[in-house]
């Protein structure tokens, strides 16, 4: 039995979908423990493309995909990718936690209504709601799965919190109203269509761990979009580091055997905020054309620029990474010359901690060590020794700066352009 966590290292985008999916395989219950329907995992299976945003990647290999407590959920959208992949031929095997937070629509429409009042200061929100429903959970007015499920129970809950919500429309002068019924029927609704997966989901995982089968643990977003860890205030709003699996899921971290940080060969960024290595030039648009880099949540074009060994040290530390998948290797093929970032300059001084302060990190410029870069490869190697040697002298390094072992690396977007180590 095991328990293996994957989550990113990077700003999000690193391909945990495809490594999910990768490691399904092996895996009983396949689990989500934070964020909401802002991510998106995309999954290559033969000629067909999976895009999931709240539903796990597993149930894509059959396996049971449990959306945990730590998640807030959106139930129109969740309802929707449920017909949508049954469409397809896939009858999900799904749990939904009974003390998942719900999404409802004055979360959304004050989610808008912030980033617009902040202007140029606005954080990059996906606009669905995320944050204002972490917010109402923290503050203890949120709304449950197991609340649907009651049509009484969720009005009496509505009819203390619509009060509540109506003051913050005024004062982000949002035109439109709450209709306290209209909610009522609306979201109970929803509740019927959900309630065949709404379960105590903590108690099943730990039941499956107590009888020796396999769980895996996704993450959603990366470390550096971590509401804690990450580049503050541009960050989403939940714990995307190895802890907030033991929150979010309701599994103790003894439990836990492997956590697989996925770092990508590059680094990406979507929305606001500092990225040290972030280009401009030809070699950035070349890593955003190769590497199809657009959001699979909001088709955004994300940043592009070198690999950030600052930001991925940063990440092994906090959450404890036991091994290294490293992804879309192939975007490099073609470049003459490489960069890696091992450490910042701030005003001629080097620092090798990335900083708490925003500011600074805005002021933060990368020190490279540069590679030679290789042609284009095989799709179908099938070893690590039949990659360029320059492509093993990368990763080499990778490996040695990090002190973790990289255990896969990924060629390609399909199951089988991977390379187990």
């Amino acid at each position: 039995m095991t328990v293996k966590m994957v989550i990113g290292t990077q700003w999000g985008d690193e391909g945990k979908g495809k490594v999910v999916d990768y490691f399904s395989k092996d895996a009983e219950y396949v689990v989500r423990f934070q964020g909401g329907n802002n991510a998106g995992h995309t999954i290559k299976v033969g000629d067909e493309i999976y895009k999931l945003h709240i539903i796990p990647s597993g149930v894509i290999q059959g396996r049971t995909g449990v959306i945990g407590n730590g998640c807030v959920v959106d139930p129109e959208v969740l309802i929707y990718e449920i017909e949508q992949l049954k469409k397809r031929g896939i009858n999900p095997k799904l749990l939904l936690s009974d003390r998942a937070n719900i999404i409802m629509p004055y979360h959304k429409a004050l989610d808008g209504a912030e980033e617009k009042l902040l202007a140029d200061k606005k954080i990059g929100t996906t606009k669905r709601g995320i944050g204002p429903c972490y917010s109402d959970k923290i503050a203890r007015r949120g709304i449950r799965s197991c609340d649907l499920i009651s049509k009484e129970s969720l009005r009496k809950k509505l009819e203390l919190i619509a009060p509540i919500q109506k003051q913050f429309y005024k004062v982000f002068k949002i035109s439109e109203g709450i209709d306290l019924e209209e909610l009522v029927d609306k979201y109970s609704n929803y509740g019927s269509q959900l309630k065949q997966y709404i379960a105590p989901t903590h108690k099943i995982l730990n039941d499956a761990i107590s009888k020796q089968k396999n769980v895996l643990l996704e993450g959603a977003q990366g470390t550096m979009l971590d509401v804690e860890f990450g580049t503050y205030p541009y960050t989403t709003s939940s714990n995307t580091v190895a802890g907030g699996a033991s929150s979010g899921a309701g599994i103790g971290p003894r439990n836990i055997d492997e956590i697989i940080g996925i770092v990508k060969a590059y680094t990406t960024r979507v929305g606001e905020g500092p990225m040290p290595t972030e280009l401009f030039d030809d070699v950035g648009k070349h890593l955003a054309i190769k590497g199809h880099e657009y959001g699979t949540t909001t088709n955004r074009p994300r940043r592009c620029g070198w690999l950030d060994l600052v930001v991925v040290k940063h990440s092994c530390m906090i959450s404890g990474i036991t091994k290294i998948a490293i992804t879309k290797l192939d975007v490099l093929n073609g470049l003459p010359k490489l960069k890696i970032c091992t450490s910042y300059i701030f005003y001629g001084k080097n620092i090798s901690e990335f900083p708490a302060d925003i500011e600074m990190v805005k002021e933060c410029k990368p020190d490279y060590k540069e590679f030679s870069g290789w042609e284009e490869f095989d799709a179908g190697v099938s070893s690590f020794k039949n990659l360029p040697k320059e492509a093993q002298l990368y990763l080499k390094f990778i490996e040695k700066q990090l002190k973790i072992p990289i255990s896969i690396v990924s060629i390609g977007p399909g199951r089988s352009e991977t390379i187990e180590v």
